[in-house]
């Protein structure tokens, strides 16, 4: 490239980056203002302070955080954990079998991928009142698995199709049965795309809010993204606008760490299933 090319693509660079990191850096900065300070209109606190971080870990808003951090991580766990094991199974038969309705099958779980979660949250809400599914692990659980085993089937499905055919028909040559060339032939060979859907798929259910603010009323269930909704500040005529920023961060630091320790798996995973060779 040239000069000119390669300046303007670093202002570009610059302003995405800056476009991106924003809110991010605001919300930073407000979770360590002082209640008095979020009206003044200043982007950095006049004094830190980590009364905001107190408040949510060891303060009046403990309880309520702690315990909905606590249901998120286990929740977004199980969900991801069940997605990856039946996506794994759904994407091997869609990219190395052929059977009737293979296509049918992908267009019905993209079908579901953009399909609103708000359109059947009423359903829902009715049907698991009924049957005692509500404000439970499970309840979430369950809706979850609508959102992550459609992204975990199409990513997962065309790491096999990647993967060489003569790879498993060698393996069944040397007396591997059909599971065991799957377990231990192609399974390995796609371990970057299962680790980047696993991650995608916590992603996912980690940031859920419209399903977690619906299907639960107390604390036995609520992920955190609910639970923002229902802090309070210290009367009320005060804000709890420092002690969401606080909780907003502390929730984002878990997908920040996971992001930073594996980006080389996760580049990998996206690029390696990206072309067909």
């Amino acid at each position: 490239m040239t000069g000119r090319q390669r300046f303007w693509w670093a202002v570009i660079s610059v302003f995405v980056l800056v476009w991106a990191l924003f809110p991010v850096v605001s919300i930073f900065a407000t979770s360590f203002k002082l209640p008095s300070q979020l009206n003044l209109g200043l982007f950095w606190p006049k004094t830190w302070s980590t009364s905001n971080y107190e408040q949510i870990l060891v303060g009046d808003a403990q309880t309520l955080f702690l315990s909905s951090l606590r249901n998120s991580i286990g929740i977004s766990l199980i969900a991801t954990a069940i997605a990856v094991v039946l996506a794994t199974l759904a994407a091997y038969a869609i990219g190395r079998l052929e059977f009737p309705g293979k296509r049918l099958i992908l267009t019905a779980a993209l079908g579901v991928s953009i399909f609103p979660a708000i359109s059947i949250v009423t359903p829902l809400f009715n049907l698991w009142r009924n049957i005692g599914l509500y404000d439970t692990w499970l309840g979430l659980i369950i809706p979850y698995l609508s959102l992550t085993l459609p992204i975990s089937i199409w990513t997962l499905a065309a790491f096999f199709r990647q993967i060489p055919w003569e790879l498993e028909q060698a393996a069944q040559v040397d007396g591997a049965t059909s599971w065991q060339a799957f377990r231990k032939a192609i399974v390995p060979l796609a371990a970057p795309g299962v680790f980047t859907t696993a991650l995608i798929a916590f992603f996912i259910a980690w940031n859920d809010f419209v399903y977690g603010i619906s299907l639960t009323s107390t604390d036995r269930a609520r992920p955190v993204p609910a639970a923002l909704a229902f802090f309070t500040g210290a009367s009320q005529f005060e804000e709890p606008t420092g002690a969401i920023s606080a909780a907003a961060v502390v929730v984002t630091i878990p997908v920040v760490i996971l992001v930073l320790l594996f980006q080389r798996q996760i580049v990998a995973g996206l690029t390696q299933g990206a072309v067909k060779g």
